[in-house]
């Protein structure tokens, strides 16, 4: 391929880890072919850098060449722009600090020093509490455990020598009782039989008592009219009666 027809790109530098590598990272901005907003696109290159004079944040010029190993087929061209970048670590920079600076962290780094030791010793110490608690709960048990035993029997000997008096006064009054029920059953049937006879006798002498009344209520009833039709039928009577013993008298 002719030099003049191969790709440049411009990057920076991403990662400078492995020997005589370097990654090259370009960003750029395309519109996206259906919703027409612009699209963020980041691309990486494997540069082929011999002498390793890429850092970290530098700004290059790469080009497009033969394939180097595996993924690499770039190689440097230029470095457009150093990037200062600190090769120490942040701690490091303390040291190089005025101390008013640093005096606040290391009171800080001391006060949380300080708190772990206490935190372990509250820790070392809890044991020694919890077995002391362990040990006095046992002698509380026991004491608790014989305390019960003693009551319990009595108790229990007392409710059973009760139930057994209360057994036998249950079936002593059982036949008392039972014994009052029936001979207040016999009055009550006794008093219930004379109850029935009297009532009996008193219906007896009411049927017969109206019978006698109602005749005189018939007679005195009759109509006036009547009277006089009984009263002038025995003079009617008494004369034929006197006409027949006369001529039985003649004719003997």
């Amino acid at each position: 391929m002719a030099r003049t027809m191969r790709k440049v790109r411009v990057g920076d530098v991403v990662r400078t880890n492995q020997d005589k590598t370097a990654i090259v990272e370009m960003i750029w901005k395309q519109r996206h072919r259906l919703y027409r907003k612009q699209v963020r696109r980041v691309a990486r290159f494997y540069v082929h850098d011999p002498e390793n004079q890429c850092r970290l944040g530098d700004t290059v010029r790469i080009e497009e060449t033969r394939p180097i190993s595996k993924n690499k087929h770039w190689r440097l061209l230029e470095i457009l722009d150093r990037k200062q970048v600190a090769e120490v670590r942040p701690i490091d920079l303390e040291t190089d600090v005025a101390p008013e600076i640093t005096q606040p962290r290391i009171l800080a780094a001391e006060a949380r020093a300080e708190a772990a030791e206490a935190a372990a010793e509250a820790a070392e110490e809890e044991p020694a509490v919890q077995e002391e608690s362990i040990e006095e709960e046992p002698q509380v048990q026991e004491e608790a455990k014989e305390e019960p035993v003693d009551e319990e029997p009595t108790a229990q000997e007392e409710s059973i020598e009760e139930e057994p008096e209360a057994e036998e006064e249950a079936i002593a009054e059982e036949p008392a009782a039972q014994e009052e029920s029936i001979e207040e059953e016999a009055v009550d049937e006794e008093l219930g039989d004379q109850e029935e006879v009297a009532e009996a006798d008193a219906v007896v002498v009411a049927e017969d008592e109206p019978a006698v009344e109602d005749e005189p209520a018939e007679v005195e009833e009759e109509p006036p009219g009547n009277q006089e039709a009984v009263e002038e039928a025995p003079e009617s009577d008494e004369d034929p009666g006197g006409d027949v013993l006369d001529k039985q008298e003649e004719e003997k």
